[in-house]
């Protein structure tokens, strides 16, 4: 259900960043690669979601599932690492609304690289 939520957070995005307003000065093409890619991404995290309440039993007993964990664990791990050293610290340090969300997505990419490489990597 956390990556369902997760998927469909992604539709506040335009609004809650302003996009219309901040991306007015890009390409037309590096305008929709934004919009196109927020999309992908979504409904990318929503099939996870999915996959994990009709088939958890299958990803973390098969030998497929447990590829597809491992997967999901390296993608979440790529996505905590991407939080901690890709986002500079200026976008969060001193404000308390920013910091609390940074810490809440910290935690929430470890949870999931956790259940995921575990998972993945488990006998």
């Amino acid at each position: 259900m956390l990556l369902i939520a997760l998927g469909f957070v992604h539709v506040i995005f335009p609004k809650y960043f302003n996009w219309k307003a901040e991306l007015k000065s890009l390409s037309l093409i590096n305008r929709q690669v934004m919009m196109v890619h927020t999309f992908f991404i979504a409904l990318t995290v929503i099939l996870m979601g999915l996959l994990c309440l009709t088939s958890a039993h299958e990803l973390v007993k098969t030998s497929l599932g447990k590829k597809v964990s491992l997967g999901f664990g390296i993608f979440w791990t790529c996505r905590l690492l991407i939080q901690l050293f890709g986002y500079s610290s200026q976008l969060w340090k001193g404000k308390k609304f920013e910091t609390l969300v940074h810490m809440v997505f910290t935690c929430t990419w470890i949870y999931l690289s956790v259940v995921f490489l575990t998972a993945g990597l488990s006998d």
